[in-house]
């Protein structure tokens, strides 16, 4: 018998994960330090943050609304709004007063007794992952699904399907090429096609429809991709939908490590799809991708794991178990086009996840990269909770440094690069994260100097609402 669900156990709700109900506008935050008059712009942060109590099952980081955290920046002073993302169902549960859909896992769904014909019987939007802005849109990100698109001020404007070119939605991580403005994405499905990919233009137009990728004949779960010059890259780890299993109580994602991992590199051209294999492993993040000139091979960071343990969350404990250390951490993949071959290399083994890059770099060699990460100091860090900060210089075929900012009594999140305007040297700027005090559940933005990050934070500004930790965010200058 499946025991009762009881939300006060799920660690994910609780502390500094949980969520928070209160929308907010803060004008004139406290700052400790001097914010850098550079800094002209809003940092942006969505992540999962149930409106009401969850009912079922809880999954992290999958379940959840979506609430997006701004702070806007400019001549050394910041103003704060939170806002949730309100969608249909969202809607309907707020006129109810509490949750009508259960998590991912426990398959309640409303019947049109409850939230009328239009929403009975139907998943519930999630656009709790991340936020991008492309093509003058704003919008908030699903595992899978269609995003919702925001306005300037974080308020909702309604589903987004790109003039109806793209019903079933978009990736929770889309890339940008910084050269053509192209954004690049894919989407999954549970039924055929199961994984499909697309490209829109710069000005917001779908340039090619959703276009099914061969050699995938069942349904798997992809949390990122990566862009080079040449191709979208996609890593196919054997983690399996089971609908079968999950209508009867189990779990609707099953880890098949048997089936090994597939890395696709879909041309952007169109052209046939190059495949390379390995043993079973998982990526929940790339760090990024590009083709390598010399030889024609794409060379793919990532953060590794040995498998996917959904429960806990990613850096879980269950995903970093005795005997998996050389399979986790921070990795290089190099696929050769030509012979489906792949080689990986660990760069790094320490504790690290959501990386990120000077996003001006995407598709091209990067030579910074920044992780959120575990010091091992500390007992008692929830799952998915880092309390440092690291960074790594790359080339040569590999990375050096490993600079650590030791972050004390706040735990971080994911960091995130804003540069000097005017600047193409990925040295120059700020890296930005949210930090929760473990103290006293206070929350800040933290800004960090690129030239010597591991010297720790030039400002911190208090946010007047504590910030959940977890997921994604961005930097938005207003020069844009």
């Amino acid at each position: 018998m499946t025991p009762a669900f009881d939300p006060t156990r799920v660690a994910h709700l609780t502390g500094r994960f949980a969520p928070v109900t209160a929308e907010v506008d803060a004008t004139d935050l406290e700052v400790t330090g001097e914010l850098p008059h550079d800094l002209d712009g809003v940092y942006l942060r969505n992540g999962p943050n149930p409106r009401f109590t969850p009912i079922g099952s809880y999954l992290y980081p999958l379940d959840g609304d979506g609430m997006v955290h701004g702070v806007w920046l400019s001549e050394g002073r910041a103003r704060y709004r939170n806002r949730f993302v309100r969608t249909p169902a969202m809607i309907a549960e707020e006129k109810a007063g509490h949750a009508l859909w259960g998590g991912l896992e426990s398959m309640i769904l409303p019947g049109p007794d409850e939230v009328g014909k239009s929403l009975a019987n139907t998943f519930k939007p999630l656009p709790d992952i991340n936020v991008v802005r492309h093509a003058g849109r704003l919008l908030a990100l699903a595992e899978s699904d269609r995003p919702f698109r925001l306005g300037a001020e974080l308020d909702t404007l309604g589903e987004e399907t790109f003039d109806g070119r793209l019903p079933a939605g978009i990736t929770a991580h889309p890339r940008i090429d910084p050269v053509t403005g192209e954004m690049a994405v894919f989407c999954y499905a549970l039924e055929p096609p199961f994984l499909t990919w697309s490209v829109i233009g710069p000005d917001g137009a779908v340039r090619r429809g959703p276009t099914p990728v061969e050699g995938v004949d069942e349904p798997q779960m992809i949390h990122d991709m990566a862009l080079t010059d040449r191709f979208l890259v996609l890593t196919l780890a054997p983690a399996y939908f089971d609908i079968a299993a999950a209508m009867n109580g189990g779990s609707f994602l099953a880890w098949r490590p048997e089936r090994g991992t597939r890395v696709a590199l879909v041309p952007r051209d169109g052209g046939p799809v190059r495949w390379a294999a390995d043993e079973a492993y998982w990526l929940w993040h790339t760090v990024n991708a590009y083709d390598d000139p010399a030889d024609g091979r794409v060379v793919l960071d990532y953060v590794q794991w040995p498998a996917l343990s959904l429960g806990p969350g990613p850096g879980s404990p269950d995903q970093h178990r005795a005997g998996d250390v050389d399979r986790h951490g921070l990795t290089r993949a190099v696929v050769d086009p030509a012979a489906g071959t792949m080689t990986r290399t660990r760069l790094d083994d320490a504790r690290v996840e959501l990386p990120r890059i000077d996003d001006r770099r995407v598709g091209r060699p990067h030579r910074w990269l920044a992780v959120a990460a575990d010091s091992g100091r500390i007992r008692g860090l929830l799952p998915g909770e880092y309390d440092a900060l690291r960074w790594y210089a790359t080339g040569n075929g590999g990375v050096t440094g490993g600079w650590t900012w030791d972050a004390g009594d706040l735990s971080v999140g994911e960091p995130v690069f804003a540069p000097v305007p005017g600047t193409r040297d990925g040295s120059r700027g700020h890296w930005l994260t949210f930090a929760t005090d473990r103290t006293d559940n206070s929350s800040w933005l933290l800004v960090l100097p690129a030239e010597d990050p591991s010297a720790g934070p030039v400002a911190r500004v208090r946010i007047p609402v504590r910030v959940p930790l977890g997921l994604h965010g961005c930097w938005l200058p207003t020069e844009e």
